[in-house]
């Protein structure tokens, strides 16, 4: 039976920050977390198994939202700390030759000059495999930390984000691709009538310009979004090229996907120019019993560590659950902060939530290796597309090798996925199928 290709990508959740620091399969010293090794070995093995990219979430700020405290969040490192995603970024390239590294970089943070500069740099040095993950923001902590008294509203923030990204692109082009002609007989390094400034005078930014750097690899690096509200999802069909997202179901996953393509196609994209992912945390294991025993572990972990969960739910949406019941459904919920996750909530308790984690509703992707993998083949021949980005927040070496070693094999055997690249960049790649 033939199925529908798809791709494979990699979120790092929690950033560049502690891993699994209280689990058997923790390493042997937890400090070490600073060090890039865990990261750099992941980025070896998503390369070896094909993946498309590997993204680093980030967020600049030790969050207080549940129960008005930093208290949990220090305790039990709960999105915190982290240290520079940018910086990282630099040593997975380092290590790998094909595999698309993907930088989350908040429009609330940087200033677009800054953020073009950083990410051209980056394309430059990973020679056209750069990707920038277009975050507006979303924790008042973090607005704070810049200035703010609080986060812009949800939809102005978009408003502001499309200026922003507008700006962004014009400095990235701001070289023609020939203009470094480096002729050495008549002393000509770049040819000044293929470098503009772009005099850029926005309601929300401005920048003379040109770009302090030529023409990336890719022109631009690849941008990634995860806009999954109404006004988000018409902001990732005007810029974004690969979405990440999460779904509770496999009818959900393709309204999204028909959704965001819809929108594309409005906005004059090809809608096949948009690659939308869907966050999957799946158990594997070599045997059944052995796979429902780790879920029978995760979810006693989770049951005996609601807090550390509610904080986590606290910091991405804005809302404290500290002042909620654990086993009441929530109520309609409004958010300044992750909406597409919130909006998931109501009719839900909390300690559901908690415990379901990026579990599927109707689909259970715990198995074998080849029993998971036909369950994904069947998932995206029901969606139509694009793809899976695994998520692991207790992020081991082991659970590293049983996806790229144990089950990509068995989608491989299937068809599914590629077993090598097609191209030396990272959006070629993207586009191959």
């Amino acid at each position: 039976m033939s199925h529908t290709p798809f791709h494979l990508a990699w979120f790092i959740s929690k950033g560049y920050g502690p891993k699994a620091w209280r689990q058997p399969w923790g390493g042997s010293n937890p400090r070490n977390w600073v060090h890039p090794d865990l990261f750099v070995d992941l980025a070896r093995s998503l390369e070896r198994a094909a993946f498309d990219y590997v993204m680093i979430e980030d967020s600049s700020n030790i969050p207080y939202t549940y129960g008005n405290s930093h208290e949990t969040y220090l305790r039990y490192a709960v999105d915190s700390p982290k240290l520079d995603p940018a910086v990282l970024a630099t040593y997975l390239i380092q290590a790998t030759h094909r595999l698309g590294v993907v930088t989350t970089l908040s429009t609330s943070e940087y200033h677009p000059f800054q953020l073009a500069r950083l990410t051209n740099t980056l394309d430059h040095v990973s020679h056209g495999r750069a990707g920038w993950n277009l975050v507006t923001g979303s924790n008042d902590g973090g607005a704070q930390n810049f200035g703010l008294d609080g986060q812009y509203p949800h939809d102005k923030r978009y408003d502001m984000a499309d200026e922003y990204t507008d700006l962004v692109i014009k400095l990235w082009e701001s070289w023609d691709a020939d203009a470094m002609v480096i002729d050495r007989q008549n002393e000509i390094f770049a040819d000044h009538t293929k470098v503009r400034p772009v005099h850029f005078e926005g309601q929300y930014f401005r920048s003379r310009g040109p770009l302090a750097a030529p023409r990336s690899p890719q022109g631009r690096p690849v941008i990634c979004q995860a806009g999954g509200s109404p006004r988000g999802r018409v902001f990732a069909a005007r810029w974004a090229e690969t979405i990440i997202t999460s779904a509770r179901s496999v009818d959900s996953m393709k309204a999204f996907r028909d959704d965001i393509r819809q929108r594309a196609a409005a906005a004059g994209r090809n809608p096949d120019s948009i690659k939308c992912l869907f966050l999957i945390n799946p158990i594997v294991d070599e045997s059944r019993e052995g796979a429902e025993a780790r879920r029978r572990a995760r979810e006693a972990d989770a049951e005996s560590h609601l807090a550390m969960h509610l904080a986590s739910l606290s910091r991405t949406s804005g809302i404290d659950f500290s002042r909620f019941d654990l086993d009441e459904p929530l109520p309609e919920l409004k958010s300044n902060g992750h909406q597409t996750l919130v909006a998931q909530y109501p009719g839900r308790t909390l300690r559901e939530i908690t415990t379901a984690g990026k579990s599927l509703a109707d689909v259970d992707l715990v198995g074998t290796p080849k029993e998971v993998a036909a369950k994904l083949a069947g998932i995206i021949d029901a969606v139509g597309g694009d793809g899976f980005l695994f998520m692991e927040p207790e992020l081991t070496r082991r659970y590293i090798a049983e996806i790229t070693d144990g089950l990509v094999p068995e989608l491989q055997r299937l068809g599914v996925v590629r077993q090598d690249y097609e191209h030396e960049r990272f959006r070629d790649n993207l586009l191959a199928f």
